[in-house]
This record gives structure tokens, sequence and C-alpha cells, in this order.
């Protein structure tokens, strides 16, 4: 049962895009826009070889800033600033989640490659402001990316975090393979089952999920 592998939990760590809303929202989709334009604009190519770029710097470092910054010395700042630069209209309020969330026993963190202020709109736009004892983007891991472990290392350094009593929740199942080997309980959110021994356990729902939980 979830309940019992859960009883020992006392930190529980959420990444945020498609994790804490549903991709349905589509929200990474009006980022990847803006990435592709970035890219564009940065380093002076065709749409269709930015949109490659940024692909494939994802899948080859964790994400596009990551590639964009070995490859190309990009400052992250303006990247950040300007691909978060986007619309909430599609997000909206969970209540029901916000209580299953509040309902968690012990310490609550969202941890995302994204930056934190993006971080932070995203949870007022869900109504989910004020659930968290910390909000970490990747700008706190000194721009390392999930799923590389110095990243991993230096948020739970800073948080204070014991890994053998968190559990990680996360769409993107390799971003939960670090997390597996350092302890933790790793749940993947998502709508397709990612089959790796690092994936403990797997939920469509989150809200449903944390339901068994409390």
């Amino acid at each position: 049962m979830p309940r019992t592998s859960f009883s020992h939990v006392s930190t529980w760590v959420f990444d945020l895009d498609n994790t804490l809303y549903p991709p349905q929202a589509r929200l990474f989709d009006l980022i990847e826009v803006r990435m592709t334009a970035w890219v564009m604009n940065a380093l002076g190519v065709e749409r269709a070889k930015a949109d490659r770029l940024r692909v494939e710097y994802w899948h080859k470092y964790g994400t596009t800033l990551a590639g964009l910054m070995r490859e190309h010395g990009v400052d992250p700042g303006p990247y950040l600033t300007d691909v978060h630069d986007i619309s909430m209209d599609s997000l909206t309020p969970d209540p029901q989640l916000a209580a299953r969330i509040r309902a968690l026993p012990g310490r609550r963190i969202v941890y995302t490659n994204g930056c934190a202020p993006y971080a932070e709109r995203v949870l007022a736009a869900r109504g989910l402001s004020g659930l968290f004892d910390a909000v970490y983007g990747v700008e706190h891991a000194d721009f390392l990316p999930k799923p590389e472990r110095g990243a991993f290392e230096q948020i739970f350094a800073r948080d204070d975090l014991t890994p053998a009593t968190a559990a990680m929740f996360e769409d993107d199942a390799r971003n939960l393979e670090v997390p597996h080997d350092m302890g933790m309980r790793t749940v993947h959110v998502s709508p397709h089952r990612a089959d790796a021994p690092h994936v403990q356990f797997h939920t469509d729902n989150l809200s449903v999920f944390l339901d068994q939980l409390t």
C-alpha cells in the first residue's frame, strides 16, 4: 500500500511543470516557443535549426539552457527571464490538490529546472501559494539541471534534506534516477508509465495519489 511505503517520509519534493499542473494545460508549449525564438536570436540560426538544438540540448544536458551555457557560453539570467515570460491563463486553481498537499506531514518543497520566480507564478495560478516551505529553481543549483547528481546534491544540501526520509514527485522519469539512488521514494507523475527500476510508484493523477498517503 502506498501509505505504508511513505510512512517514513518527512520531506516531500515536487517538480513543477506537468507535475503540479496537468500536461493538458500545455504551459510548457508556450515556453518552448520562446526557447526556440531565443536560440534563433542568440545564435543567429534559422527556426528549424534552433528548434533542433533546443531538443538536442534537452536530451543531452537535461535542459536547453545547460546546452546553451556549455556550448555557447550563454548568460542564464536573461534567458530564464525571457523564456518564462508567458501567460498563466491556461492554469486554474485546484483546491483539492491544495488540500492534499497541505495534509502531508513534514516539510514540502518545490524543485524545478525552471527559475524560482516563474515557479511562484505557477503556484499562484494553481492556488498553491503558501503551501511550500521552499521553492528552488535551477539558479539555486548554480544552473546545473536535473538529472545531474550535482544539481540534486546542491539543492538537498541547501535545504538540509535527508534523502532517506524524503520522496520525489516528477513527470520526467530520468529525473528520478538520482533521487532513487540517494535513497528517496520516487513517484512518476505522468499519463505514460516508465518501466525503470528507479521508478517505484506511478500515477496519472497526483491529487488522487496524495489522498492515498494521508
